[in-house]
This record gives C-alpha cells, structure tokens and sequence, in this order.
C-alpha cells in the first residue's frame, strides 16, 4: 500500500441490475440471492433491492452493474455504483415505444 492510500475496512461488494434511474443520481438495483430450501432442496430465488449512488448517471434500466457498501449518504442511499459491468441491450426500445404515443395525440388531419 502506498502513503497516499489510506487502509479502509472490508466493505461488501453485490451485483445486480437497475430496476430503475428515475432519480437524479441514484439507481434502484435489484439483486438475487439464490439457495437451496432447507428441506426440500429446491433452489429458491429471493431478491432485494437496494438504492445506490450514480454520481455520472450513466447506467441505464437493465444495466449488470457492481455496487460496493459505503457511508451513509441519504437515509435510504448506503451503496453506489463502482462500475457497470453490461450495458443494456434494449434501452433503445423505450424511445421505439414512445414514438406511437407521441403519435396517437397529434391529431390526423381528414381530407
């Protein structure tokens, strides 16, 4: 380690994916945890969601993101974002389905 590094604490690290980047600088992160049940040793899938910090607001809805833990930065915010580790592949769809909206409120003119 070098001086101008300080040691900081093991600090946990989850991936998921954005389930939402409505607000500004953060990211709603959805992450699964998969087990096996106790008994009957089905593997069961239960996830949580968890508000991270977007400082650049680059990720996108569908994002495979890494969030590490950190200080406290809001009363929900206690993770953000360390990098996005693949891109969404059908962002582009959302602007595909705003089009035929945009669409049915201009009216058509009748000859």
């Amino acid at each position: 380690m070098t001086e101008t590094q300080t040691r900081r604490g093991h600090r946990k690290v989850l991936q998921g994916i954005v389930v939402s980047n409505k607000m500004q600088k953060t990211v709603v992160v959805r992450v699964d945890r998969r087990f096996p049940h106790p008994l009957y040793k089905k593997v069961i899938v239960r996830s949580k969601k968890y508000m991270a910090h977007d400082e650049n607001q680059t990720c996108q809805v569908g994002d495979w993101v890494e969030i590490m833990e950190t200080r406290p930065l809001s009363r929900h915010k206690r993770w953000r974002v360390v990098r996005i580790l693949r891109r969404a592949a059908g962002y582009e769809v959302e602007e595909l389905i705003r089009k035929p909206e945009a669409e049915a409120e201009a009216p058509e003119e009748l000859p």
